[in-house]
């Protein structure tokens, strides 16, 4: 609501304020990018031929007991005597906020009670861009779209509508990205829950799982990290949230891990995963697939690749660092093989 007041509030005010939006890469990194936007104050806006103030205050003396978020107020007045300005301003904001995510993927995250989006929405990866080993990434979208068309199924045999998948397997083999592609192909957003944030009580872990934006996938990274730091009662309360009476119909989880063998069998047990996949080092067939990737029309130097890696252990991560290294220079990433097994290089 603010960006659309922003666009049409008087040029001349001297009330604004700073707000701060934070994007994270595909690379991890985070950049930040401010925007002035009407601040505490009045201010005046022309919106289809009709005056709107449009006052905003903040009660420096309520807060979001979770955030430390001060109550913020947005009131809107007009002399004009069409009340439908206001329904029609607030479904233009809502109209340019979609439009904004169109053909993106919306990161959320946990802000006290609720979910917010973490930066601007990414653009959509697409599925084939992650090359996981033969079978799997087709198993998991069959799996996912079956669940997804199915509600009346589940609901005529009185099962919980909702599904849950493992990824295990070591670092940097596409688990993350490829439920980040899995997301653009759904058309659907993700939900990250960090299990080790302090304060993450078993009621808001509740109502956080219980109130999800719509078309919205949960992913809980490192299960096994975040799932030993709590306690007796916080593991109960998880166990209780992913498939209690309250739980959401219609949610899709997915957990990923490097050490499976750490979970407790509770939490992995049927009902809670339902599709559990192993995700490892890259195979010969995605070496190849991978190099054609990034080379095309390169069939020949694609098989002598592979070759040179023959009993070499390599993640899929490594080999995309290789490949951007080398780009558009397929003789050199030949040639150079062994700069993946080299740790911490300078280039």
């Amino acid at each position: 609501m603010t960006d659309r007041v922003a666009n049409r509030v008087n040029q001349r005010s001297q009330f604004l304020a700073v707000q701060t939006e934070f994007k994270q890469h595909d690379n991890g990194s985070v950049s930040t990018r401010f925007n002035l936007v009407p601040g505490n104050g009045k201010h005046l806006i022309r919106y289809r031929g009709a005056w709107i103030q449009v006052e905003r205050t903040r009660d420096a003396k309520m807060m979001d007991l979770s955030t430390g978020a001060p109550w913020e107020t947005v009131t809107l007045t007009t002399l004009s005597r069409d009340r439908a300005v206001f329904s029609e301003l607030l479904k233009e904001a809502q109209r340019m906020a979609l439009l904004n995510q169109e053909g993106k993927t919306v990161i959320y995250t946990s802000w006290g009670p609720e979910w917010r989006p973490f930066g601007q929405p990414r653009k959509r990866r697409v599925l084939e861009s992650v090359i996981l080993d033969n079978g799997i990434a087709e198993r998991i979208v069959r799996d996912v779209k079956e669940f997804v068309k199915n509600e009346k199924w589940y609901a005529d045999r009185g099962i919980p509508y909702r599904r849950g998948y493992l990824l295990y397997g070591p670092p940097g083999s596409g688990k993350t990205s490829f439920i980040q592609a899995l997301a653009g192909e759904l058309e659907y957003n993700i939900c990250i829950l960090n299990l080790s944030e302090r304060g993450l009580t078993n009621d808001r872990l509740n109502h956080l799982l219980t109130n999800l934006p719509e078309r919205s996938i949960i992913l809980l990274e490192d299960i096994d990290a975040a799932f030993a730091k709590r306690d007796k009662t916080q593991e109960g309360g998880l166990l209780n949230a992913l498939d209690g009476v309250a739980s959401a119909e219609g949610r899709i989880v997915f957990m990923t891990t490097n050490h499976i063998d750490l979970l407790d069998p509770a939490l992995i047990r049927p009902g809670r995963v339902d599709l559990r996949e192993y995700v490892g080092d890259a195979t010969s067939s995605q070496i190849h697939k991978m190099f054609m990737r990034f080379y095309e029309g390169q069939d020949t130097m694609a098989d002598k690749f592979v070759k040179l890696l023959a009993g070499h252990k390599v993640s899929t991560a490594a080999l995309q660092g290789h490949f951007v290294h080398f780009k558009d220079r397929p003789d050199d990433a030949c040639a150079n093989v062994e700069y993946l097994f080299i740790k911490d290089r300078i280039d």
